[in-house]
């Protein structure tokens, strides 16, 4: 498998979406802006074979995700047979069990929490009803009490370079370049968004201070009624910007889809405890797994 893989690539965009089509369980993990924004960090590859888009990540390790396409398709019995002895992350719980139906025995695997993308009700993030959102909802009024009802605006390619302008003033703030990750974030999203009109279904939503952008929230349809985030941004000082740019998102952009998937915390304690408090109604479960 290791002679024909190439570094991700948008000439490629047209055969890789025709197989996410096919994939029966979307993760947010597996869309092309995703794939493409990180290929540098990751040193991510790919290559079509079987009826799949095979991916694997060649930094700081060589290892394998999970492949795309139709898996209820093609003959796993005869492919993972040349996959013997591979090591893949980032497979969505319900691969693994195609996998270990097929060849039974041969395929260990282990839940990776960290892994695991939160799925919210779009409703829930969008009305922030009840007791169980009242210190979410009392950020989103106060915010509102402070700098009047927000000036939401639908993000399309024309607003790129205030997106762009805030996430510097963000990493200047966090001091990126001290931080790999943040630093490899921060090339992804510009990677991204300077190609917006490349991807299909990006979807993305700001608000606006006095005229200056003060967040910004990018998703994408993932089709079966989920729209993923990729990147929400505020800008340090406006009190109650996250949690006003995440609801009207919701409220806007998630408009007739059912759940908001806002992808996986890690294992980053203070990130878990943040999106465990908006009270996720599900999760898209990955796990590590072994073919032996």
């Amino acid at each position: 498998m290791n002679s024909i893989f190439s570094p991700i690539s948008l000439d490629d965009s047209a055969q890789y979406y025709t197989l996410w089509q096919q994939t029966p369980r979307r993760s947010l993990d597996y869309t092309l802006a995703n794939l493409w924004g990180w290929q540098s960090y990751y040193g991510l590859e790919w290559m079509f074979a079987d009826g799949l888009c095979w991916i694997r990540q060649t930094h700081p390790e060589t290892i394998y995700w999970a492949p795309l396409g139709d898996w209820n398709a093609v003959s796993w019995q005869t492919i993972l047979q040349k996959t013997k002895g591979r090591s893949f992350i980032r497979v969505p719980d319900m691969l693994v069990q195609v996998w270990q139906a097929a060849l039974p025995g041969h395929v260990q695997s282990e839940e990776d929490r960290g892994q695991w993308e939160y799925l919210y009700g779009q409703g829930d993030l969008a009305e922030l009803p009840g007791n169980r959102y009242h210190k979410k909802k009392n950020h989103y009024n106060s915010y509102i009490k402070t700098y009047g009802e927000p000036d939401y605006r639908a993000l399309d390619d024309g607003m790129v370079e205030d997106v762009l302008g805030l996430e510097d003033d963000w990493c200047q703030w966090h001091e990126c370049e001290d931080s790999p990750s943040l630093r490899a974030e921060n090339e992804a999203i510009n990677r991204v968004l300077s190609h917006w009109t490349s991807f299909r279904g990006l979807t993305g939503g700001s608000l606006y201070v006095d005229g200056k952008i003060v967040a910004f929230s990018v998703g994408e349809d993932l089709g079966d009624g989920q729209l993923g985030v990729h990147y929400e941004k505020g800008l340090n000082g406006f009190k109650g910007v996250y949690q006003t740019i995440n609801c009207l998102f919701a409220r806007n952009a998630g408009a007739g889809f059912t759940y908001i998937n806002r992808a996986q915390d890690l294992d980053e304690e203070g990130l878990r405890q943040a999106k465990m408090t908006y009270l996720p109604s599900d999760f898209l479960r990955k796990c590590k797994v072994i073919v032996q």
